[in-house]
């Protein structure tokens, strides 16, 4: 990831990743049209329901398999903003895959610069369907793998 503080540009950006953008919605917003900070998160998931589909599978496809990806922590840094109507765009790869927990690392950026705005990643355990810390299952693996 990038070090905001020495303005590092990241590598990231340079790996296989997955790429995704869309705009700002109002919804997303405070009252000042700035995006929220929770709203970072929501942003998270999209990219990682893009990195999934980009090694050809649907992250629901999990659930549907029998299996769930809880998340079981969060670090995000804003180093700025967005507001309503920007274009956003997130870069999320796969940065540590073991054998029950996954981690995936998320840059996101604006439109008028390859400034990173925001940072951060999440950690997921793998469960089966009722809960149950499990290894990750072998059609995963091998996908995660690629």
């Amino acid at each position: 990831m990038s070090d905001p503080e020495n303005n590092i540009k990241s590598k990231i950006y340079e790996d296989p990743i997955a790429v995704t953008d869309f705009y700002v919605r109002y919804a997303e917003t405070d009252a000042m049209r700035v995006v929220h900070h929770a709203a970072y998160l929501v942003y998270f998931e999209e990219g990682r329901s893009e990195l999934m589909r980009s090694l050809g599978r649907d992250y629901a496809g999990i659930e549907a398999s029998g299996f769930m990806l809880p998340v079981t922590e969060v670090n995000v840094r804003y180093v700025g903003s967005l507001v309503y109507g920007n274009q956003v765009k997130i870069s999320t790869r796969l940065t540590e895959n073991r054998s029950r927990r996954v981690t995936f690392t998320y840059e996101v950026w604006g439109p008028e610069s390859d400034d990173v705005l925001v940072s951060g990643y999440t950690r997921h355990i793998w469960t089966n369907s009722k809960g149950a810390v499990t290894r990750v299952p072998e059609q995963w693996q091998k996908l995660f793998e690629k």
